[in-house]
């Protein structure tokens, strides 16, 4: 571990807050422990975006973050409702903080459709990504 701290963006869920779509808490001892010692800021890019808590289930129909950036893909609900307008929006937040913060990186929840970053990258993921932000899942 470095011996200064570093300040991190991580998912609000990872850390125990009711951000999750279906209002559960389950906070990730792993991120944690890997935060210890270290300064961090929570985001959850759904409801930065204007999505509420608990929400219905969304995922990218396919493609990728990236892809849904670019518009040539989109995030829907399990009901058919297109919510990409609002996980753009709060990937667009996310930015906007870690751009006006000296973060080392990003810890985000994985299988996320905004925060996931190895099965299928998520929208804000992705912007983070495109801008030089480290990523690390849990």
């Amino acid at each position: 571990m470095d011996s200064s701290p570093s300040l991190y963006l991580v998912s609000s869920c990872l850390m125990g807050l009711c951000t999750r779509y279906d209002g559960k808490l389950k906070a990730s001892s792993p991120c944690r422990s890997r935060l210890q010692g270290h300064l961090w800021i929570p985001v959850c890019p759904e409801q930065l975006g204007g999505l509420p808590t608990p929400r219905e289930a969304a995922d990218i129909v396919s493609g990728n973050g990236a892809d849904v950036l670019k518009g040539q893909e989109r995030v829907v609900t399990k009901s058919g409702i297109d919510v990409s307008e609002a996980f753009i929006r709060g990937a667009e937040q996310v930015l906007a903080i870690a751009s006006a913060q000296p973060v080392a990186g990003a810890l985000l929840k994985s299988g996320s459709p905004s925060c996931g970053v190895s099965q299928r990258m998520g929208v804000a993921a992705a912007l983070l990504h495109a801008h030089g932000v480290k990523l690390e899942e849990f």
